[in-house]
């Protein structure tokens, strides 16, 4: 049993190393297409930057500290909005999946108001909460809000009964049952509801920076394309795919902490 389990490491620890180089090879590839094709295509320079014109251009806007105050601003924006609303949705979620009455009021009140852009709730919140930062807030953790809810909702009701029962027929008390048992069995939903909230909150924030904002990756952005400072958008942008890819990561390593029986064998 243990060669065998040894094996199956190994055999995942190659596979996985195999993807990771296959996918710094295409990055690579890609860049270099890109850099080709700026420098000797039929693209302007102004249309299409090569990449080392904008990694000279982030290297300048970093050394100016113009790159860390957007980004710290969209940072601070996005972590309240999120911890606001991954909070709340995984409380109504909770409460939802283990309560009958719960689920029969809001379901129905969460399927007439997710299918709403939550960007055209933002003139509504500025009216409400003023200008500044409460309503850019507000409209992220609504964004990510939902996904958690209704993904935690259903994490708790796939719990499986015959779990439920055996720790009832124990002697488990309802906080017991709550915490040793459905938590446990619905954390992998909640966290996939976690990453769905986190890029929800990324596309929201640059939204919001764009309508609404004098600071943050989105006004970046925004103010580069309407001065045509392409060099900028395409840092800005990059700054944006480097955030999404961040944020997998992190949650991904998260879930395999704390959900790591979930880990397979797969090549």
């Amino acid at each position: 049993m243990t060669e065998r389990t040894v094996v199956y490491e190994g055999a995942g620890a190659e596979s996985s190393g195999g993807r990771s180089r296959a996918g710094a090879v295409a990055v690579v590839a890609l860049l270099a297409v890109w850099e080709a094709v700026a420098r000797l295509g039929p693209v302007p320079p102004l249309f299409l930057p090569p990449p080392s014109s904008v990694a000279g251009e982030a290297a300048r806007m970093i050394a100016s500290g113009e790159l860390a105050r957007h980004l710290a601003v969209s940072l601070t924006r996005i972590g309240l909005g999120f911890a606001l609303g991954a909070a709340i949705g995984t409380g109504v979620g909770l409460v939802l999946g283990t309560s009958r009455l719960a689920e029969a009021v809001g379901n129905p009140l969460i399927a007439v108001t997710y299918p709403v852009p939550k960007i055209a709730l933002l003139p509504l919140m500025i009216l409400w909460l003023g200008i500044g930062e409460a309503p850019k807030i507000a409209m992220i953790a609504l964004g990510v809000f939902f996904p958690v809810a209704i993904n935690t909702h259903a994490g708790v009701r796939d719990t499986e009964p015959l779990m439920v029962k055996a720790a009832t027929s124990l002697g488990a008390r309802r906080g017991q049952l709550l915490a040793k048992v459905i938590l446990p069995s619905a954390l992998p939903m909640i966290l996939a509801g976690y990453r769905l909230g986190a890029g929800i909150a990324l596309l929201l924030v640059v939204s919001a920076e764009m309508i609404n904002a004098t600071a943050g990756i989105g006004f970046l952005v925004l103010h580069a394309g309407d001065l045509m400072l392409t060099g900028q958008l395409m840092v800005g942008l990059a700054l944006l795919s480097l955030l999404g890819l961040v944020s997998t990561w992190a949650l991904r390593a998260l879930e395999t902490y704390l959900v790591p029986w979930r880990d397979d064998f797969r090549g």
